[in-house]
């Protein structure tokens, strides 16, 4: 039977390379479910994938995107589904999705719901409006057109509630109506790997791999990007921080320090997250003969 590995993780715990070695041992290109390496340019701040990397084992989903495109969740499960069944399971019964980014990991594994494809005016209009305004509008639309939703979501996610109110004004129905969180079936077998160090471990490679990330030239990449701030793809760790930065607003030191922290956060979201997931294997990266032992047992 045809299988999907998955190898998920926090940020920094080293999914990379050992993914790398688990293509290469399947002979299987590696689906990249990260939702900022799709995008062109951003090659440092997203610990995307080196040339030398992409040469030895085919990755999909790395620098195919221009910044200024919109993707989501809902895409990737569509091309990701498509991939699968046009291109890698018909060579062999193996495939690799690799990443952290939660819910394009659930797109995949269990599906996304069949929501609207969000109107273009809506969508300018309201970051129009985000721009000039804030949240705080946007939050009380959500109240008066879905109060369900508004009163379950995170309120501090921008992201999320004016996706929200993005989908209420194109469909014209509330958003809640529309999410029935039903596991799609697939026709694979999905075994998902997860990789965690301990705490103190784990924080001491993400500070770490911030430090090396500005001395490769992660400044001068921001820099790259300033002018196109606004745009979704650029609210992301290690960028956003520079463009305060680079505002006046903070301090170089504090600046770093804060993608650090940022980081650090956003790696006990994704544990949380995953840690609602009992279908998944969890390892230390270092355990590679377990690892081996488990996908051998279970490859197609």
């Amino acid at each position: 039977m045809n299988t999907l590995f998955v190898i998920l993780g926090p940020t920094g715990v080293g999914k990379t390379d050992l993914s790398l070695r688990l293509a290469q041992e399947l002979q299987t290109p590696i689906i990249s479910g990260d939702s900022r390496q799709i995008y062109r340019g951003l090659e440092i701040g997203t610990a995307a994938p080196a040339e030398k990397e992409l040469k030895a084992v085919k990755h999909y989903f790395v620098g195919t995107h221009d910044v200024a495109e919109y993707f989501n969740a809902s895409q990737f499960e569509t091309e990701v589904m498509r991939i699968l069944d046009e291109e890698i399971f018909p060579r062999t019964p193996n495939a690799l999705l690799v990443g952290g980014s939660m819910m394009y990991i659930d797109a995949v594994c269990k599906g996304i719901d069949d929501i609207p494809n969000v109107d273009e005016e809506v969508r300018n209009s309201l970051h129009e409006q985000f721009l000039r305004e804030g949240i705080d509008n946007i939050r009380m639309q959500l109240k008066m057109l879905d109060p369900a939703f508004y009163n379950e979501v995170d309120l501090k996610n921008s992201k999320r509630v004016i996706h929200a109110v993005e989908i209420c004004l194109t469909a014209g129905v509330p958003y809640s109506s529309l999410r029935k969180n039903t596991v799609k079936n697939r026709p694979f077998r999905i075994v998902k790997i997860g990789l965690n160090r301990p705490r103190e471990e784990l924080y001491e490679r993400i500070n770490g791999r911030v430090d090396k990330m500005m001395a490769m030239g992660l400044e001068e990449e921001a820099r790259r990007f300033y002018p196109q701030r606004e745009l979704n793809s650029l609210n992301t760790v290690g960028y956003k921080e520079l463009f305060k930065y680079f505002d006046g607003e903070w301090t170089y030191d504090y600046a770093v320090n804060m993608i650090k922290q940022d980081s650090r956060r956003y790696a006990r979201k994704q544990l949380s997250w995953f840690n609602r997931d009992k279908d998944i294997a969890w390892f230390h990266p270092d355990d590679e003969t377990a690892i081996m032992k488990l996908i051998l047992e279970s490859k197609g």
